[in-house]
């Protein structure tokens, strides 16, 4: 595969740095999901529903062909099952501690009078963001380099449409330059990396983790696509469009775990 020579001729087999180069490609993409907003003022709410459920689509079948099923393989049911519990029940927890605003539902987490509309919008996407990232490195640092190739793409896949709906919501505020916009997109991205080094060292330092660490990966994905991701795109009546974003990113997936896997 020509994304895995490139990454093995970049890190060699250091698990570590594969897996935070992994971050920077996801990243990366996220960045220039975001590219549009230099150049338009407003994106349809209705191919911003699509793309977010297109994401959806993609992280969900992530979970189970890059994840879950890996993860059973490598350890059995029970680990993997654990590690989903409690990757669900840790964004739950940060979702209620940290304080954070969504577009359409508004305010959660704790309330704080110190933070900016804006940074409490950045904060929910960095929520958002964090199980990809650590998915990605969970994915590296099994060793598995087809899989974690293919678990690294589909995060970057749909962390393009992610990008590019953070920037649009940030420019429809109204009183934000295009570029400051643009600048908020890629912040947002920019958790990815370290998480992805994190996931990667936890499985490489303690190979006995990794079904653990593959469930949570999928259980703190599948609650951010339950709890954040379809509920924000069914919010103003573009849930049919939605559905077919998540069928389409769904499919896709799984073309690319048979054919790059």
């Amino acid at each position: 595969m020509v994304f895995e020579n490139i990454l093995l001729s970049l890190a060699g087999n250091n698990l570590l740095l594969l897996g935070l180069l992994g971050g920077c490609i996801t990243a990366l993409l996220n960045a220039i999901g975001a590219i549009p907003v230099l150049f338009f003022k407003k994106l349809p709410e209705r191919v911003s529903d699509i793309g977010l459920g297109f994401a959806a689509g993609v992280m969900l079948a992530a979970s189970f062909t890059s994840l879950i099923v890996p993860g059973i393989e490598k350890g059995g049911i029970n680990p993997v099952i654990i590690g989903i519990v409690l990757g669900a029940l840790s964004v739950n927890f940060a979702d209620m501690i940290i304080p954070h605003m969504h577009m359409i539902i508004g305010k959660e987490g704790i309330s704080s009078s110190r933070l900016r509309g804006i940074w409490l919008f950045v904060l929910a996407i960095t929520l958002h963001n964090m199980p990809e990232g650590l998915a990605v490195g969970v994915g590296f640092g099994s060793g598995n380099l087809d899989d974690a190739v293919v678990l690294m793409l589909a995060i970057g896949l749909q962390n393009i449409p992610e990008g590019l709906s953070v920037g649009f919501s940030i420019l429809a505020e109204g009183n934000k330059s295009r570029f400051y916009a643009f600048l908020i997109a890629i912040i947002s991205g920019l958790v990815e990396p370290p998480l992805s080094l994190i996931g990667a060292a936890t499985v490489a330092m303690a190979h006995q983790v990794l079904p653990y660490a593959m469930g949570f990966a999928a259980g703190a994905m599948i609650f951010v696509i339950s709890d954040e991701i379809i509920p924000e795109t069914n919010r103003v009546g573009h849930e049919r469009y939605a559905t077919y974003g998540l069928i389409i990113g769904f499919i896709i997936m799984l073309y690319m775990d048979v054919i790059l896997g």
